[in-house]
């Protein structure tokens, strides 16, 4: 297959002017379409979108190459457009963009089109070859210059072996590298073309392994890695990592391969790169997109995301089986009948509510010992799991609550990169038990005595103070009350204000003060159906990701579970915790207002029949969740696409 047996004349243009990126890519969609390789234009349209919200097409010298794969195209193709005057579109050096093609490639085991395609985005990396598509004059001879390049240049970079070899080249070093992207139809073997021409302008040896589409390719052995100066690992996908161990190597994004091949090249050559170490035990494969290269703060954000991706599942599921419990007692008994102890139980009087609840809680107890887990094992692998998991089990169990198991995961990892630098000079037979014995041993002790004696006190007392003003606020203002821990609930979402709160609503039940219980459950709904429709009403100003997660936040906030709005909160808190605080106060103040009460401690939504004022109690959650997306929708800042 050729280059051109995917380039049909009708899907070219030659003189496209299209006045933003967004039209650049509808019009070459279009064009695409004119092929008639395409059986959904609207599926095909949302994957090419889709794609350009991980990375930017724009790969730079005024090339971009957008793509989409998926099952809306029939045939593979390719639709092409100069762009005289040039339009912005993002690209990696800021330049506009006068040469594009876009990609259709369809869902199918036969993947011969990659090569095709992959050779493309290599010949792209010719500049003479680039010109002359510009300078085209017809159809035909673009058509012509594409099939004549096609049959000049044979096979993909690290296909056809490495670098050309001589011993002048192996002495100024012996470089390996890995590129990946996470579609693996074009950066992919750009990177590699890159990294391949730079070496080459330097006289240096390399070898490249690409790991596209079609799988892997010039896969590096291990006696090359045993014999090379330096790794360099382009990638934005799953690359496996263990074999480098004891190697120098650069990790950063596959764009770099693109666009600072040089500067790779140089680092490489002058061993300018951290020796990468594998633990035992670890896994075998790395999401290796610019780890290493990000800021301090990206790092702490992709720590914690890891830690809350882990928890979310435990959440869900516990809180959800809870819920159902607490609306099959609702259903079951008569709770003004019931007597305070038998209301302290609720959700635990018919024998299937129980088992319900047992099970949910069980699965809600994993909820800190799992995220502080993960957390520390994002910062120190695989040995500071158990640390970690230690940690954030004293947190639930004391006071410190959510904040405790933040800090537990964060002190659990660094403690164990920590150990790891102390026991680095250990003879060789012992370094080998320091996963399985020394840093489990020493890391727990470590971990249980800082939490007991040092993250403890502290967050217990902010948790019995806060507790201690809510008591003696019981007897002013009722809306006032409402307000402050209705808002309280949206702070922290699980943290020793939203905890506090809640406490003390379930106090005041036992005290027969219900209508503070259904400003507090209506304050920790808010923050996730907020966040749900604001997702929904204002796509710019959520990421790709939180697009699709966004509706679930529905779910979640109508069962009560107000944990689904922390991944929301960690990645923009100046803008999305106000917005939830303003949101869940106004429920608060609105239910007290209503004279709205509430006798279960728990629920949600499963539990509004037994709601006083229940219509009113649905308004005020309706009012809250609108004000809180609207506020997401004017103070959080358009996503750059």
């Amino acid at each position: 297959m050729k280059i051109i047996d995917l380039l049909a004349p009708e899907s070219i243009s030659l003189d496209a002017a299209p006045k933003s990126k967004k039209e650049a890519l509808d019009t070459a969609i279009a064009l695409m379409v004119k092929s008639g390789k395409i059986r959904d234009k609207e599926a095909y349209t949302k994957q090419v979108y889709l794609r350009e919200e991980e990375s930017t097409t724009g790969i730079g010298e005024g090339i971009a190459i957008p793509h989409g794969k998926c099952d809306a195209v029939a045939k593979p193709g390719l639709a092409a457009m100069v762009i005289k005057d040039g339009v912005e579109f993002d690209s990696l050096d800021g330049e506009p963009v006068t040469l594009l093609f876009l990609i259709a490639a369809p869902n199918t085991k036969d993947n011969i089109h990659l090569d095709v395609l992959s050779k493309l985005s290599v010949l792209l990396m010719d500049e003479t070859f680039t010109q002359r598509l510009r300078s085209a004059s017809s159809v035909e001879e673009f058509l012509k210059l594409v099939d004549e390049a096609d049959r000049e240049k044979n096979g993909l970079p690290g296909t056809e072996g490495a670098v050309e070899s001589t011993p002048e080249s192996k002495n100024k070093g012996m470089i390996l590298a890995v590129t990946s992207c996470p579609t693996g139809i074009a950066h992919t073997y750009m990177a590699a073309e890159g990294l391949e021409k730079a070496a080459k302008s330097k006289g240096c040896f390399i070898k490249v392994e690409t790991r596209g589409s079609g799988g892997a390719k010039n896969v590096l052995t291990q006696e090359e890695i045993a014999s090379a100066d330096c790794i360099i690992v382009a990638a934005d996908a799953q690359v496996p990592m263990e074999r480098f161990n004891g190697k120098k190597v650069i990790e950063c994004q596959v764009s770099d391969g693109i666009s600072k091949a040089d500067q790779l090249i140089e680092r490489a050559m002058a061993g300018d790169a951290p020796v990468y170490k594998a633990e035992s035990g670890s896994s075998s494969e790395s999401a290796s997109s610019g780890k290493g290269s990000g800021s301090a703060g990206h790092k702490v954000y992709t720590q914690l995301m890891n830690g809350v991706s882990h928890m979310l599942p435990f959440v869900v599921g516990g809180g959800i089986l809870i819920a159902i419990a607490f609306l099959i007692d609702g259903l079951s008994v008569d709770m003004a009948s019931l007597s305070d102890e038998m209301r302290a139980n609720f959700g635990t009087i018919t024998p299937l509510a129980a088992v319900l609840k047992q099970i949910g809680d069980l699965a809600f107890s994993f909820m800190l010992p799992v995220l502080a887990g993960f957390i520390a094992m994002a910062i120190g692998d695989r040995p500071a799991l158990a640390v970690g998991f230690v940690g954030g089990m004293i947190a639930s169990q004391g006071k410190s609550g959510f904040l405790g198991a933040l800090a537990a995961g964060f002190i659990a990892g660094y403690l164990v990169v920590l150990l790891r630098k102390v026991f680095e000079k250990l003879p060789q037979a012992i370094e080998k038990l320091a996963p399985v014995l020394l840093y489990p041993v020493i890391g727990i002790l470590v971990m249980g005595l800082i939490m007991l004696y040092v993250i403890e006190p502290p967050i217990g007392f902010l948790n019995t103070s806060l507790n201690t003003a809510l008591t003696n606020m019981g007897g002013s203002s009722k809306i006032l009350l409402g307000i402050i821990v209705a808002g309280m609930m949206a702070v922290d979402m699980g943290g020793p204000f939203n905890k506090a709160a809640y406490v003390f609503g379930t106090a005041s039940i036992a005290a027969g003060n219900y209508d503070i219980m259904a400003a507090v459950m209506i304050g920790g709904m808010v923050p996730p159906c907020a966040i749900a429709l604001a997702t929904l009403l204002f796509k710019n100003k959520f990421t790709k990701e939180q697009r699709e997660s966004g509706p679930t936040n529905f779910i979640m906030g109508l069962a009560f579970i107000t944990e689904g709005a922390i991944p929301f909160a960690a990645s923009d808190p100046l803008r999305v915790l106000p917005s939830c605080i303003v949101g869940s106060a106004l429920a608060g103040a609105l239910s007290m207002a209503f004279g709205c009460t509430l006798m279960a401690p728990h629920g949600g939504i499963f539990v509004f029949p037994v709601v006083e004022h229940g219509l009113m109690y649905l308004a005020s959650l309706i009012a809250g969740t609108i004000v809180g997306a609207l506020l997401l929708g004017i103070l959080k800042k358009k996503v750059s696409e």
